[in-house]
């Protein structure tokens, strides 16, 4: 397996993928920030939070650098088009599994059971994260699928 280039290009693919949703997130696409959804989790101050959450999201990142890695390896090749579907399945699973999930994890997320007594601080995302604004999901989408085409670029798959 290419271990160096899994230690530098996830982070790099990963920091294409945070800076793609922080940009659509600055031009009014969408109101998803990742890397709040994750700090909160561990502190409530959302300036912290941020910095916290980025980096848990660069920690996550390299765990699906990994498992991309894995793939290439096992698959015996590697393409900016194989990454690219990596990063739409990926998208669509954080998409429809994994946010949706999360208002029963999170501490500070409401959820849609949660009555007016809730002291959370952040929405549910709701369906295809669709409460963070319509164009979510083809922001999630096209970032995925960018942390895909750069992995399957860079990563060599002996």
């Amino acid at each position: 397996m290419d271990w160096a280039g899994w230690a530098l290009f996830g982070l790099l693919a990963t920091g294409a993928l945070t800076l793609t949703m922080i940009a659509a997130q600055m031009a009014g696409l969408t109101r998803l920030d990742i890397p709040l959804v994750l700090g909160t989790v561990v502190t409530e101050d959302p300036d912290r939070a941020r910095a916290v959450g980025g980096v848990l999201h660069l920690i996550a990142g390299q765990g699906f650098a990994l498992g991309y890695a894995g793939t290439f390896a096992l698959l015996q090749q590697a393409s900016w088009w194989l990454g690219g579907l990596l990063g739409l399945l990926h998208g669509a699973v954080a998409l429809t599994l994994i946010l949706p999930l999360l208002p029963g994890v999170h501490p500070r997320m409401a959820s849609h059971r949660a009555g007016p007594a809730s002291r959370a601080v952040l929405e549910p995302p709701g369906l295809l994260a669709l409460n963070y604004g319509f164009q979510t999901p083809v922001v999630a989408l096209v970032a995925h699928l960018a942390y895909g085409i750069l992995l399957g670029m860079l990563l060599d798959p002996r």
